[in-house]
Formats: structure tokens, C-alpha cells, sequence
């Protein structure tokens, strides 16, 4: 049972490279074991919301169908990946009272009875939650890729911290595919350095959330940031993470990831 001064955990993760992580690539293996632990130290859930880097539209859209389909939105990988389950139910009562706070808070939302669960959602949750059994709403990204939009995504969403939730944010904090295929195992310095202020960005106490607000809506002027995210869709989700939570995240996960360096984040506070 959840602490009743808890607030629903809030969690930023890398989900890697397409079907990789289910199905033993080496350069995943640290992710698959963070995705494992993390979800022992935090409480059990009564339903997710996800909010993944790959669904957009052009205004902000949720999962209400009762019992999604996959989506297997990746190219090139063995026939195994696209047999791949997860059949986890939705959540349209979740669905809709998302949709109302959107409305109570002047942002144009709709529902999508139709649409699955793309891999950005459905890979990570494999492995946290294998049995699939814990009803799952996901959210879509807007396609102007604003970020100060997602920021308010997120603040619209915090009065669901007060449920036995759990919210994840599905992305990664590198998206530069061609220095990802090149597959240079040496130190990439634009990587580390982009991390390193993204790390302190989110994780500094003495920032306020006004100035960590600004910091991460004006993320394009940090140090290789066009570098590490030429386009920023995959590093959204954490904005929609941050807004919702409003306060500083604790670093729980550091490593390399398709060997480059990346991050994941969890805000878990108490009233």
C-alpha cells in the first residue's frame, strides 16, 4: 500500500534501441537490470500513465481503449520481436479524468479509443512489470515539440500524484542516431558534457523550480544540445516528468546505454 503522504512516483527513463533490450543485446544489459531493480523500490501501482517519444499529434492525446494492441513501430529486427506481448489492459476511467484535467486547464486534449502501445511503451513495461497484469494509459507528445507545452502537459497532470499511480516518462537523453550507428566505442565528450547539465539541471538542490523550469525550456542553449538531440522528441517526455512534479529528481540511473551516455530520473516525494 502507498504511503497515504506519498505522492505517485514520477519516473524518466531511457527505453534504448527499438526491441534490444528484450532480447539480450549486450549494450542494453545495464538498462534491462536499472528497469528491473527500480521497480522494487517503489510501490506497487494500480495503473500507469506513460508518456512516450514516439506518439505525436497535433494536440495531446490519450489511450482509452480497453485492451490495446502492440504497435511494432521498429524496422530491421528479428521476426521474434515482432511477435512480442504485452497485453496489459487500459484504463478508460484514467483515460478520461486525464482528459478532464487537460480541459479544466485550457489545453486542447483529445481520446484515441483505437491506438496500441507503440515499443516505447511497451518494451520498458515487459521488463518492469512482466506479468502485464496493471492497467496502462499512454500519452502522446504535440507535434510542435514545444517544450515549454510539454512543461504545462506536466503541471496539468500533477493534481494525479494524489492516485496509486505510476507515472513514466519514455524517452532518452541521447538521440543522435548516426553517432549511435557509428557505433564508436571511444568517449564521446559532446554526450558526457550535454549529460552532465542535464544531470544538474534536474538533480540540483539549490535550483528553484522556477529557474529549473527556464533551464530545461530553454534546453537547446546547453552545451551540445543540437548534438545530442538534433530533434528533441525523445527528451520531451522529461519536461511532461519535471512539470508534473515541480521539484528536484533524484539520479537513479548513470551508464551507457548503445554506448552512449544516458540518464534516468524519478521524483518521489512526500506531502
Amino acid at each position: 500500500m502507498k504511503n497515504s503522504n506519498q505522492l505517485c512516483p514520477v519516473l524518466f527513463i531511457p527505453h534504448g534501441g527499438g526491441p534490444l533490450p528484450l532480447i539480450g543485446d549486450e549494450s542494453h544489459l545495464a538498462l534491462v537490470s536499472f528497469l528491473k531493480e527500480i521497480t522494487l523500490s517503489l510501490p506497487l501501482p494500480s495503473s500507469i500513465l506513460l508518456i512516450s517519444a514516439h506518439w505525436e499529434e497535433d494536440k495531446v492525446t490519450i489511450t482509452n481503449g480497453k485492451r490495446p494492441s502492440l504497435i511494432y513501430d521498429y524496422f530491421g529486427f528479428p521476426d521474434e520481436t515482432y511477435q512480442i506481448e504485452y497485453p496489459a489492459p487500459g484504463d478508460p476511467v484514467l483515460a478520461n479524468k486525464i482528459y478532464k484535467l487537460f480541459q479544466d486547464s485550457g489545453i486542447e486534449a483529445k481520446l484515441d479509443e483505437q491506438r496500441g502501445f507503440d515499443h516505447g511503451m511497451f518494451v520498458p513495461l515487459k521488463i518492469m512489470f512482466p506479468d502485464a497484469e496493471i492497467p496502462c494509459v499512454q500519452l502522446s507528445l504535440i507535434n510542435n515539440l514545444d517544450p515549454e507545452s510539454h512543461y504545462k502537459l506536466g503541471k496539468a497532470l500533477s493534481k494525479l500524484r494524489k492516485e496509486n499511480m505510476l507515472i513514466i516518462g519514455s524517452g532518452f537523453t541521447f538521440h543522435n542516431m548516426q553517432a549511435l550507428m557509428s557505433q564508436n566505442s571511444g568517449v564521446d565528450f559532446k554526450n558526457e558534457e550535454f549529460e552532465q547539465w542535464l544531470i544538474d539541471t534536474c538533480t540540483n538542490p539549490n535550483y528553484s523550480p522556477s529557474l529549473q523550469e527556464q533551464k530545461l525550456i530553454e534546453w537547446s542553449e546547453a552545451p551540445f544540445a543540437s548534438y545530442c538531440q538534433p530533434r528533441e522528441e525523445h527528451l520531451l517526455p522529461l519536461h511532461v516528468c519535471a512539470g508534473i512534479s515541480g521539484s528536484t529528481a533524484k539520479l537513479v540511473f548513470e551508464g551507457k546505454v548503445a554506448g552512449k551516455k544516458t540518464s534516468a530520473f524519478l521524483w518521489n516525494e512526500f506531502t
